[in-house]
């Protein structure tokens, strides 16, 4: 079964809505052995993106902006061919803790149809969101428990270990 706009919509709503309920969830996490942590996130990940499509979403590139390496932001200006100093002026600034993010969202390289015109090269934080699959997962849940407002998959990820204790 894979979900449709109405219904990501629904999921996020109700995201927002329960969103004291998640944080306080998640905390419960750090009780968990990391490496065990990472595996059932895996499990959860796998079977929730075997049934969404991102292309339908699309949140992420339409509420943030990833935070950039050197190394995607000289990748990303030679294959719009331009100057990194001429790249840098017109899409990125710095936030608060120095690092560079796009001046603007949704992301300027987001197309109407929700797909990405920079996809091949798009930042390491692009690539990596919603960062569920990642190993050491304990270290990001605060940022979790905030990607569960945007991203349906984490909502549901994070609803599914709510709603099943006897997975964690």
């Amino acid at each position: 079964m894979s979900y449709t706009k109405e219904s990501i919509q629904q999921m996020q709503l109700k995201a927002v809505a329960g969103f004291k309920v998640t944080k306080i969830f998640i905390h419960r996490l750090y009780r968990i052995q990391p490496q065990k942590l990472d595996k059932i996130l895996l499990v959860q990940h796998n079977r929730e993106f075997q049934k969404i499509n991102c292309l339908e979403c699309a949140n992420c590139c339409k509420t943030i902006s990833p935070g950039m390496y050197d190394s995607d932001i000289h990748r990303i200006a030679a294959s719009v061919k331009m100057k990194l100093k001429h790249f840098i002026e017109k899409y990125l600034s710095l936030d608060e803790e120095g690092v560079y993010v796009f001046k603007q969202v949704p992301c300027p390289f987001l197309n109407p149809d929700n797909y990405c015109t920079i996809y091949k090269c798009r930042p390491k934080a692009c690539r990596e969101y919603p960062h569920t699959n990642r190993k050491r997962f304990y270290q990001i849940l605060d940022l979790t428990a905030r990607n569960s407002k945007i991203c349906p998959a984490v909502f549901t990820i994070i609803e599914n270990l709510k709603n099943n204790p006897n997975l964690i």
